[in-house]
Parts: structure tokens; C-alpha cells; sequence
């Protein structure tokens, strides 16, 4: 009479731990009133199937999004290093032009000085010669005057 006694035991223990199910007995779970073995509505199985799938669908999209953004913000960085990348060719280029922009005018400087004082010179030579040229008509009209006095005072000046 032993077993008996251990059997009802044990699933008075049973019991206590664990809720019946009203058809089958004890559940896995508490909250757990899904029945595997019994027959269930065709349609609401189907529409319990579409709800997981789409449960589904909506959480995998919802974990890409973060992925796909951070795809792009990694799309994003590479075209900024490749113009980066320009950018420092083209500054080094210009650098370069620079440089030998800045020794041609180092190297023509001494020329471009001559060139001034031979334009200072010719500005001279220019005043000097307006000058000159003044002074000659000034030359020549004395001369007239001169000649007109010789003749007579009134009469032709010969030519």
C-alpha cells in the first residue's frame, strides 16, 4: 500500500506546483492555455499563423533599419574619404604650381627691376624731349622775329 500512497503523493505535489489543464491535466506553463494536441479552429490557426508572421516581418525590419542606416553612414564615410582624398591630391598640386610660380618670379624679379628703371628712363628721355621740342618752337619763333627785324621791319620773311 505503499505505492498508492507515494503515487497520489506525488501528484498532489504535482498539482500544487503546476495548474490543470481542464482536458489534458498539469501545463508547462502557467499562462499557457494553448492545447497542442487539441483541435483548433481552422481559421484562427491561420490568422494566428499570418499574426506571427507578420510579427515577424515587422521586428526583422525593425532590427535592419539600424543596419541598413548604418550601411549607408559606411557609404557615406567612404565617398567622404575618396573626396578627401581629391581634395588632398589637388591642394598638393597646388602646392607644387606654387612653388614654381613662386622661384620663376624669384628668378625674373632681377628683370622686372630693369625693366623699371628703363621705364624711368624713358619717362626722362620723354620729359626731355617735350622740352626740347618746346625750346626748339621757341627757338624758331625768336628766329622769325629776328629775320622779320633784318628785312625791313614789315616785310616778308624770306624762306
Amino acid at each position: 500500500m505503499d505505492k498508492p500512497t507515494t503515487s497520489a503523493a506525488a501528484a498532489a505535489q504535482e498539482s500544487n506546483l503546476l495548474p490543470d489543464s481542464p482536458q489534458h491535466g498539469p501545463t508547462l506553463s502557467s499562462a499557457s492555455s494553448f492545447e497542442a494536441l487539441t483541435r483548433h479552429d481552422p481559421n484562427l490557426s491561420r490568422l494566428a499563423t499570418k499574426m506571427f508572421n507578420k510579427t515577424e516581418e515587422y521586428i526583422t525590419h525593425e532590427l535592419n533599419a539600424p543596419l541598413e542606416d548604418y550601411k549607408l553612414l559606411e557609404e557615406m564615410n567612404k565617398a567622404t574619404i575618396a573626396k578627401y582624398k581629391d581634395m588632398r591630391q589637388i591642394a598638393e598640386n597646388l602646392n607644387t604650381s606654387t612653388s614654381e610660380l613662386s622661384l620663376k618670379f624669384q628668378q625674373l624679379a632681377p628683370m622686372m627691376q630693369q625693366i623699371d628703371e628703363i621705364s624711368d628712363t624713358v619717362d626722362k628721355l620723354e620729359a626731355a624731349a617735350y622740352k626740347l621740342d618746346a625750346y626748339s618752337i621757341a627757338l624758331e619763333n625768336r628766329v622769325k622775329c629776328v629775320l622779320q627785324r633784318k628785312s625791313g621791319g614789315g616785310g616778308q620773311v624770306a624762306q
